[in-house]
């Protein structure tokens, strides 16, 4: 669990030029991030220091010699490890911004990523140095130049425009149901039997069906829908404790400390960046 820590810090904020596209950057000394998705692409390159992520069942480096690439819906988790400091710039693309850069590349869609860790230096710095741009305010011209040039090579080098999922296996089919279950229901206390039971499962064969197909339990899967609902709810302009409440945390404070560990940033901050 993380520590508080007044050296902690993380900046959060939106590109006005780019709908959909949204940049973190965090200073880390003590901090952990629960298992969570998204429901964007991320892009993330470390400055200094370093942290331990897990995705896919794995183990990996974040470090300055790579490049981090989740896909949309993609679960994984982090934490400090041995290092002393993680400083890291990343980005979160939803799919508006991802179709403003196929359609700047002349694609018909995102490539899948296969892998999550890239060692390309020369992207690495493409990325930290878009980063900068956006950061400074730099004229939407050659921001979109440092974008196309960016996500280009990226794609290029390490995508997989070719992917095809398998056809989905049962397990599947009845997880995405359950998850459009969460999905309608997630303002509600949700109990397991209530998830499990229309679908002929018992709580156990619910949870494995998302632990096999998703990466997460049911809780957690849940947890991240009513993140994504709360964020909706304050970018509408209500408080903390009617966006807690209207996303089905049953208080403010574990929506704050569900945010600021799926996220690495307060509610707060993230109503003054979207603000």
């Amino acid at each position: 669990m993380a520590r508080a820590d007044p050296r902690n810090t993380s900046r959060y904020w939106q590109d006005p030029e780019i709908a959909g596209l949204t940049l973190l950057c965090a200073d880390f000394t003590t901090h952990e991030y629960a298992p969570h998705t998204h429901d964007a692409y991320v892009i993330a390159v470390t400055e200094n220091g370093g942290a331990e992520f897990k995705s896919r069942g794995v183990i990996d480096q974040a470090e300055a010699s790579a490049l981090l690439v989740f896909n949309p819906a993609e679960p994984h988790s982090g934490w400090m490890g041995a290092s002393s400091r993680w400083r890291y710039r990343s980005f979160y693309l939803t799919g508006r911004a991802m179709q403003t850069v196929t359609d700047g590349l002349g694609l018909a869609r995102a490539p899948y990523f296969c892998s999550n860790v890239f060692k390309d230096r020369e992207l690495i710095e493409a990325f930290l140095q878009l980063h900068y741009a956006v950061e400074a305010g730099e004229s939407p011209f050659s921001l979109r130049s440092q974008l196309y040039t960016s996500f280009g090579k990226l794609f290029e080098r390490h995508g997989s425009p070719f992917f095809k999922p398998e056809k989905p296996s049962y397990q599947q089919v009845l997880t995405d149901r359950m998850i459009a279950y969460l999905k309608e229901h997630y303002a509600q206390d949700i109990s397991l039997d209530e998830l499990a039971a229309p679908f002929g499962l018992t709580p156990f064969q619910a949870i494995r069906c998302f632990n096999r197909t998703v990466g997460l339990p049911p809780h957690a899967y849940l947890t991240q829908i009513r993140l994504r609902a709360a964020c909706r709810l304050l970018k509408q302009g209500q408080t903390y404790a009617e966006a807690a409440l209207g996303a089905g945390f049953y208080d403010q404070s574990a929506f704050n400390k569900h945010f600021k560990r799926a996220y690495g940033i307060t509610p707060r901050q993230f109503v003054s960046a979207a603000a």
